[in-house]
């Protein structure tokens, strides 16, 4: 087990109209940025209860709409600039980790003179960010507990984050009936999110680390009973409860603690979705099998033990290479069960920027930890994702 530093210093507040309590949260801030995406928060009524709460609490507001998948850094220069006019003491994001990673930003480019990009480019550190509070809306991103942020920008397509302990929101609240109304598509892309999260710390070469493998293990597994009874009845909350909190958990860094995670197919699927503006999940699904297929040999063992623990792979199933190569099998398959691509054909992604995407994952150098990834490599597994 690798030495490890753990915190996580967001508060969850989980449970049946948790929403309510919002507004004792942010008694303490004068004045609030309130984001949010489209209208489906004003549909479903979560948008006038939160207003409720907050004026039953005397706190103030000012609101930013229009958080789309794949936030965007124009409408985060937009919020700074919000936030500079109206004193805005603390930004509460409603909505899932697109919302989420657009306050997140927001929070790092209201404390900085210059442009909050430098922080994606590596050009500047943090020293300071407004503190967010999140109201979550969708199981995925794990955002809501993480100490990252990942915003695209539109002139160069270039799909960056920015990691850092300020990150952390200071609370989350998760009301499992707040996801019913989701579209089966985007349940199913959540779960896909959330089990990449899991596997990029899975897949690791650190030693004597069973208590988090078991941990990791437990979560997939969760997933795999859980999602299809999700997508299958919206309003089953016991499903979407275990979903939600296994999203969380997945990305607080609990999961990761004394082992060197990869991240090397969230770096080719960001070429993915910054280009083509595809759902994170859905990208997920597609290059995660393919990463598998390229990189097993480099730990068989691992990729036994993920079948067999995971997936319920049988020894007697053969020789090491078929029990591994059956696991990512299972992995495609329950991907395809809950609605998800399985391939760049699927998502209607042409090859032809294939080299773009590749040379842009690869641009400051290798990627991922597992299997340090170059560029030919990069290239070789979105040929194996067609």
């Amino acid at each position: 087990m690798e030495n490890f530093y753990f915190v996580n210093p967001t508060k969850i507040i989980f449970g049946h109209d948790a929403e309510m309590r919002v507004g004792s949260e942010l008694k303490p801030y004068k004045k609030v940025l309130l984001h949010y995406g489209g209208g489906s928060i004003k549909k479903q009524g979560l948008y006038d209860r939160v207003v409720k709460s907050l004026q039953e609490a005397g706190v103030e507001w000012v609101e930013l709409g229009g958080v789309k998948p794949n936030p965007v850094f124009s409408l985060v220069e937009e919020g700074v600039r919000l936030c500079s006019q109206h004193n805005v003491e603390m930004i509460l994001a409603v909505g899932g980790g697109s919302v989420i990673d657009s306050a997140k930003a927001i929070a790092l480019g209201a404390c900085y003179e210059g442009n909050s990009w430098d922080f994606f480019e590596n050009k500047a550190k943090p020293q300071s960010a407004l503190p967010v509070g999140v109201i979550l809306t969708i199981a995925a991103a794990g955002s809501e507990s993480s100490d990252s942020t990942v915003i695209t920008k539109e002139e160069g397509l270039l799909k960056r984050f920015v990691s850092h302990s300020m990150l952390f929101p200071k609370f989350a609240i998760l009301n499992p009936e707040l996801t019913y109304t989701l579209p089966s598509y985007q349940i199913a892309c959540g779960i896909a999110d959330i089990s990449a999260h899991i596997m990029e710390r899975y897949f690791t070469h650190s030693k004597s680390v069973d208590i988090s493998d078991r941990l990791c293990e437990a979560a997939l597994k969760t997933l795999i009973t859980y999602g299809p009874r999700a997508i299958a009845n919206p309003t089953d909350y016991e499903a979407r409860a275990e979903i939600l909190w296994t999203g969380t958990i997945a990305h607080n860094g609990l999961l990761g603690a004394g082992r060197i995670e990869d991240w090397g197919s969230h770096m080719v699927e960001h070429e993915i979705s910054g280009i083509y503006d595809v759902a994170h999940g859905a990208g997920l699904a597609v290059v995660f099998p393919a990463w598998m297929k390229y990189v097993y040999q480099e730990d068989m063992q691992r990729f036994v033990q993920f079948a067999v623990r995971v997936w319920g792979v049988d020894y007697a199933f053969g020789e090491s290479e078929r029990i591994a190569l059956e696991g990512i099998e299972r992995l495609e398959r329950f991907y395809q069960q809950i609605g998800m691509p399985v391939s760049l054909q699927e998502l209607n992604i042409p090859e032809d920027r294939l080299d773009e995407m590749a040379e842009k994952a690869t641009r400051n150098g290798p990627v991922g930890n597992f299997k340090k990834l170059s560029q030919a490599d990069v290239m070789n597994i979105l040929k194996l994702a067609k």
